[in-house]
């Protein structure tokens, strides 16, 4: 029989060795350079003597072992929710919305810095912009139309 410290470690396990010193890091029990040395060591780790080398001089939990770790608990985050038509633009024309909506940006200061410093009534040449914005409305209605007769979403 094969000794459990001779036997081969996955990269789950790696993984679970590293975030268990992460956590002895954070607790203070490892100094920054401690763990940087100890987290490469995790990484090269080919069998559970390496791991279990690790974690000799941190304290353990009863029955706690190396491959089996208690999960730590990590905060939850907040994630902002993308409303429902932008979730299903596909990625190029979220890219293209975003250059447009930059260029009017842009445009809208540069008329409006030009219109402070000039007394007269100034041309809104930035209008000419409503032209781009309403090809792409168009095309991101069609797709998105498109999208939800091809889910399966009822005609309207």
């Amino acid at each position: 029989m094969t000794d459990k410290h001779e036997l081969r470690v996955s990269d789950r396990e790696r993984q679970v060795a590293a975030e268990r010193l992460r956590v002895f890091h954070d607790e203070g029990r490892l100094s920054f350079a401690e763990y940087d040395r100890r987290l490469a060591d995790a990484y090269s780790s080919v069998t559970y003597g390496d791991l279990d080398k690790l974690f000799v001089d941190l304290p353990t939990g009863a029955g706690l072992e190396v491959a089996h770790p208690a999960p730590a608990a990590t905060p939850a985050r907040r994630v902002l929710a993308e409303p429902a038509v932008v979730s299903t633009l596909p990625t190029p024309l979220k890219v293209l919305w975003i250059i447009w909506g930059s260029v009017v940006l842009i445009n809208l200061t540069v008329w409006l810095l030009v219109s402070i410093g000039n007394t007269d009534l100034t041309y809104f040449w930035p209008m000419w912009l409503a032209v781009p914005g309403v090809a792409l409305v168009a095309v991101s209605a069609g797709v998105v139309g498109a999208r939800g007769r091809h889910h399966g979403a009822p005609h309207p």
